[in-house]
């Protein structure tokens, strides 16, 4: 049976702990218990024949640590012990339909800016043990709390061993990793990099699980795994508290509210996965038909796209002679600031473009996307013209952020849409081609139908796909400025799309600038514009979205526009018309 098939079915059960029936054999504490599919391949195949044999559809095999870093001091080798781990589970499998994962477990070490281990180090770490297990039908990440490490992960299998991949992080009850992954942004980002499950393991008990699950399947409509352990373990026994029977039974309760992958992790054992299965003996899978959100994200924070975002437009270099020096000295402090002005004004999300001639701007982009990521929670989008660029930040992105952008022209949609694909990103679609802004509306919608359809060709829900109408500065093309909002009214209407603008380009060349800005960003609002890209340091222009907000009924009660500015004394009423002094 291959994975695809196996995904018929409406329930699919997994082994339980590993480590606990190895212990229960005699693996002594500070062992290595990879180890034991070279010196004991009876042992470990016998356990994965007894989860096997209580109803387990997929067992993983013995390779949960079998990386260069914690394999520093065994006498064999990765491969060596990967090799021998997936031939042990294979065997077990003999004559049935059951299927092999190669289990993967976290590095052992942090991933930069947190840690001192490189993106390309992780992959390679990883490609390695991939390259090792490929005899494998299925490859797991489990018990993950980086978001990134898990991104290193999935590409070092999707580039070098195409599998089937399930994806599984260790989450507390504050519904967030040991590193601030949320929920959110785990069921996002994996959701949008090809993962074929997702869901959670280890660190809580089965009654634990209910909260994460509830808040993955808002973020996700891929099945959703759950390999709670046994409970709590007691300090003094070292036994864990929850039986097999009762472990079944919150089991069910998981199953019902749409999860379909089943299993355990520590504590457990073929009793537990033998209960689970007659459990669900008369229950069919089902999940709740929820439409997933437009949202971009960072590892530890999630913007949806359900009103209007500001994104802040100041770390770009045109027009800007004290961020080109800072380009040019390498200063990124000077970027940093930026990033920490805008957010403190009332930033969304970031825009972030380095493009400058004089340097080298891949390495700096890169060095600039990691160094934002240390200091801020707040996504990121990835401004560039250059598609290499592009690739280069997606890759160390921990998230999924916004590409800006992609055009009309073959050259643009060919080199970048695949890119937005691959990195699952969002992605900002400007309405020009290769003839250049159309002047009419209706061309300009033509544009972004022809984007957003050659987007979901090849797989980039329509969700992630904003339309930037393109604004044109009035002083040059005043006609022009209503083209571009009855284009993003229609882009709004016709093809139910996000929609981005640029605000201040308006008014280049005339004066009181700010003025216009403000004015347009009003008329923009009111046609539906959803993420303005503006400079959040100018009071009056993220006023004006707080106040649309309010007006629109958006900010409910007023509380974010009172958070920002204060509650303000009752207004008195006038004195009436015929009252004199």
């Amino acid at each position: 049976m291959d994975f695809n098939k196996l995904l018929e079915k409406d329930f699919i059960f997994l082994d339980g702990a590993m480590g606990t029936m190895l212990q229960a054999s005699g693996l002594k504490l500070g062992g290595i218990p990879e180890e034991l599919n070279i010196t004991s391949p009876e042992l470990v195949t016998g356990i994965h024949k007894a989860y096997i044999n209580a109803g387990s559809d997929i067992v993983y095999a013995n390779t949960f640590g079998a990386n260069r870093y914690k394999l520093s001091h065994s006498r064999y080798s990765v491969k060596e012990i990967i090799q021998s781990a997936v031939a042990n589970a294979k065997k077990a499998c003999e004559g049935t339909e059951a299927l092999v994962a190669l289990d993967i477990g976290p590095i052992g070490q942090l991933l930069e800016p947190t840690g001192s281990l490189s993106f390309d180090e992780a992959y390679d770490i990883f490609k390695e043990q991939i390259e090792a297990g490929k005899n494998a039908d299925i490859i797991v990440f489990e018990t993950m709390t980086d978001l990134l490490e898990v991104k290193a992960g999935i590409l070092a299998c999707k580039e070098n061993f195409p599998k089937p991949v399930i994806c599984t992080m260790t989450f507390e009850e504050n519904l967030r990793t040991f590193t601030g992954c949320s929920v959110s942004a785990m069921a996002l980002t994996l959701t949008a990099l090809g993962a074929d499950a997702i869901g959670i393991n280890c660190s809580l008990g089965p009654k634990e699980f209910a909260p994460v699950i509830d808040e993955m399947l808002k973020w996700t409509d891929i099945p959703l795994v759950v390999k709670p352990n046994a409970g709590l373990p007691d300090p003094l026994t070292n036994l864990y508290n929850v039986d097999a029977e009762e472990f079944s039974i919150y089991m069910k309760q998981l199953a019902e509210k749409g999860v379909k992958f089943l299993g355990g992790c520590c504590g457990t054992t073929p009793d537990y996965i033998r209960e689970t299965v007659k459990a669900l003996e008369n229950i069919r899978y089902s999940r709740p038909l929820n439409d997933i959100p437009a949202a971009v994200c960072s590892a530890s924070c999630t913007v949806e796209v359900n009103q209007p975002r500001i994104i802040g437009e100041r770390i770009n270099p045109t027009g800007k002679k004290l961020f080109k020096q800072a380009l040019i000295n390498n200063d990124i402090d000077y970027i940093l600031n930026q990033a920490v002005e805008q957010i403190h004004a009332g930033a969304d999300i970031l825009d972030v473009n380095v493009g400058l001639p004089d340097i080298d701007e891949k390495a700096m982009m890169i060095r600039t996307i990691k160094a934002l990521q240390g200091i801020t929670d707040t996504p990121l989008q990835i401004d560039s013209t250059i598609p290499a660029v592009l690739e280069a930040a997606l890759r160390v992105y921990s998230g999924k952020p916004i590409v800006n952008s992609v055009n009309g022209e073959e050259e643009s949609l060919e080199n970048v849409l695949p890119l937005v694909k691959k990195y699952g990103a969002c992605v900002v679609g400007l309405t020009l081609d290769k003839n250049g802004i159309p002047k009419k509306a209706e061309e300009r919608f033509a544009i972004a139908e022809k984007i957003r359809n050659r987007a979901v060709e090849i797989g980039i829900p329509q969700k992630d796909v904003f339309i930037d109408c393109l604004t044109l500065t009035a002083s040059a093309e005043q006609e022009g400025v209503m083209e571009t909002l009855k284009a993003l009214r229609m882009v709004k209407e016709k093809l139910g799309l996000k929609t981005v603008l640029g605000v201040s380009n308006i008014s280049f060349g005339l004066p009181n600038r700010e003025l216009i800005n403000h004015n347009f960003l009003t008329m923009a609002l009111s046609y539906g514009l959803d993420l303005p890209i503006i400079n959040p340091n100018v009071a009056s222009m993220t006023g004006a979205v707080r106040s649309y907000k309010l007006l629109a009924n958006i900010d409910k009660n007023a509380s974010e526009f009172i958070s920002n500015y204060g509650a303000s004394k009752p207004v008195q009423p006038a004195p009436s018309a015929d009252k004199k002094n």
